[in-house]
């Protein structure tokens, strides 16, 4: 087993990516040195430890860099195996829930950044498209507790940070996703339920409030 002193996660408080990290370290029971990065004045820690993209989060472990939310989440299962475990033990179950956290990289995120970044017919056609792919998700949790069934896991924690930028998308895009998505709710307010997820999660309203100030910065209307 790993020492537990020898952690510390580069991240940034509003990233989604960086909440899954800090989740997965939660449900693990894992102590770490928590660092809030300025992502416009990076420290040279970050530079050094992630020098190919300069991208929180990071998560060092006994000096050495894991980079990528999703890698860095599967590294944290591999490591702490007494508690916890958030993939599946079975080979296509494993390779399922890697396609689907890979589904939620590539639409849901990109989706929703659409959302915020755009204005009129194109934030319409980005907000269409973010409500089908929410679908797509409902239809892949079914009736199910969480993704991977009676269990929280993997794709569970992939998804559930992105729940605390919904108020922000819902103002920026003028539109409810419980009338349109109300499992994914249900499957987000269940997930809440959990330690891990409630403490880790920022108020939607700082976060929204985050976006607004970076879009002025960004010098988007």
């Amino acid at each position: 087993m790993a020492n537990n002193n020898e952690v510390i996660l580069l991240d940034f408080w509003p990233s989604a990516f960086g909440m899954r990290v800090r989740i997965a370290l939660a449900e693990k029971g894992v102590e770490y040195e928590y660092k809030d990065e300025d992502l416009m004045n990076k420290s040279e820690l970050l530079l050094k430890m992630n020098p190919i993209h300069k991208k929180i989060p990071v998560l060092v472990h006994n000096n050495k860099p894991v980079c990528e939310s999703s890698i860095i989440v599967q590294y944290i299962d591999e490591v702490w195996t007494d508690k916890s475990p958030l993939l599946p033990s079975d080979p296509y179950q494993r390779a399922q829930a890697r396609f689907w956290a890979d589904f939620i990289d590539k639409k849901t995120y990109d989706g929703s950044k659409k959302i915020w970044m755009s204005t009129g017919e194109e934030q319409e056609v980005a907000k269409k498209e973010f409500i089908e792919n929410l679908k797509v998700l409902e239809e892949q949790l079914g009736d199910k507790p969480y993704f991977g069934g009676d269990t929280f896991g993997y794709v569970d924690v992939s998804l559930i940070p992105f729940y605390s930028w919904f108020y922000m998308l819902e103002t920026e895009g003028n539109f409810k996703i419980d009338e349109s998505n109300p499992k994914i709710i249900d499957w987000a307010k269940r997930c809440m339920q959990r330690e891990s997820v409630a403490k880790t999660l920022p108020d939607q309203k700082k976060v929204y409030e985050f976006v607004q100030e970076r879009k002025k910065k960004l010098g988007v209307e």
